[in-house]
């Protein structure tokens, strides 16, 4: 008999399958803006997530970063999907500094855009969101005028355990979870302003997620509990290579709309990082329960469906491009 995992990922990759008869034609283009928990700093182990196969993406600021859009590179890849991955990233910013900064680089027309702004939302006044709503809105309009059909999302962050347990920190004396909560808010805030703006991306509640499920520790101070997983790095502010993981992992459920437990065990970027097979199909099976994936008997529905606006997208940009 077949199992209930099995089948829904030779489900997906039927409905993948249909859509590659389609007439071929450019791969997706998608674009990463954010700081360095997008780029992967630091380092997570060799090899790092910030080098990580840095000649599969293109660096918009010339700084040859691999990080977190290289890891969905490899994803995609495998999933057997043809994207162009670029980015564009500066550590300690947020998207202010981008958009007053670097638009030059990102005012094009991209298929996706994934943006993250500072880690507690706002440097001078953590928790508050007014400068992502308002910058998170200036880009998407600029970016819907490039490509009206652009999909537009904003990736909320993980709670950092410095500003959590550490006196002096915004959320001390908190749960764990509190930050997150917030930095999610005003990531939903950010959205609901501009109706331009696609999804959130909740990476940080999948880490919220992977704490309360037993396989991350929640508290790096006290020391990692055997057979638990450390998402933070060293500084418990920047994720390690674990962290960094299961946030490609959210980002290419989101994006792609594929299960992320279809990659399995023998996935080659949780290889390639140093992980056992059991710890790579527990962190997909925690972006699984964060990602809205279609159910087996939605997916032969809707695979048709999907080969068809597929075909149909590719005909009008090859129309597009002869006109």
């Amino acid at each position: 008999m077949i199992s209930l995992h099995f089948g829904r990922s030779a489900l997906a990759a039927a409905g993948l399958a249909l859509a590659l008869h389609c007439n071929p034609a450019s791969a997706d283009t998608i674009l990463f803006v954010g700081n360095s928990f997008t780029y992967g700093d630091p380092a997570g182990g060799p090899p790092t997530v910030r080098n990580y196969q840095t000649n599969t993406v293109t660096d918009l600021n010339g700084t040859n970063i691999g990080g977190v859009p290289a890891l969905f590179k490899a994803l995609t890849d495998q999933a057997g999907l043809d994207y162009t991955v670029s980015l564009e990233t500066v550590g300690g910013t947020g998207l202010d500094y981008h958009y007053t900064n670097k638009l030059p680089l990102l005012d094009k027309p991209w298929d996706h855009v994934v943006l993250q702004s500072y880690s507690t939302l706002d440097s001078a006044a953590p928790g508050n969101p007014t400068k992502l709503i308002q910058y998170a809105s200036l880009f998407a309009d600029v970016l819907t005028a490039q490509n009206p059909d652009v999909n537009i999302n904003l990736m909320a962050t993980w709670s950092r355990a410095d500003q959590t347990y550490q006196p002096g920190g915004a959320w001390y004396g908190q749960p764990i979870s509190a930050m997150q909560a917030d930095v999610q808010a005003g990531y939903e805030a950010a959205k609901a302003n501009n109706s331009k703006i696609d999804a959130v991306i909740p990476v940080g509640a999948a880490w919220n997620a992977a704490m309360e499920a037993g396989i991350a520790d929640p508290n790096p101070y006290d020391g990692i509990a055997p057979g638990l997983i450390n998402l933070w790095a060293p500084d418990n502010y920047h994720a390690s290579a674990y962290g960094y993981y299961l946030e490609a992992l959210v980002v290419f459920g989101s994006i792609t709309g594929i299960d992320p437990l279809s990659l399995g065990e023998n996935e080659r970027v949780a290889r390639d990082l140093g992980f056992t097979s059991e710890q790579a199909l527990a962190l997909q099976q925690i972006a699984h329960n964060q990602v809205a994936v279609p159910e087996p008997a939605s997916i032969l529905l809707l695979a048709s469906g999907i080969a068809g606006l597929v075909c149909m997208r590719r005909r009008s940009r090859a129309t597009a491009a002869q006109g």
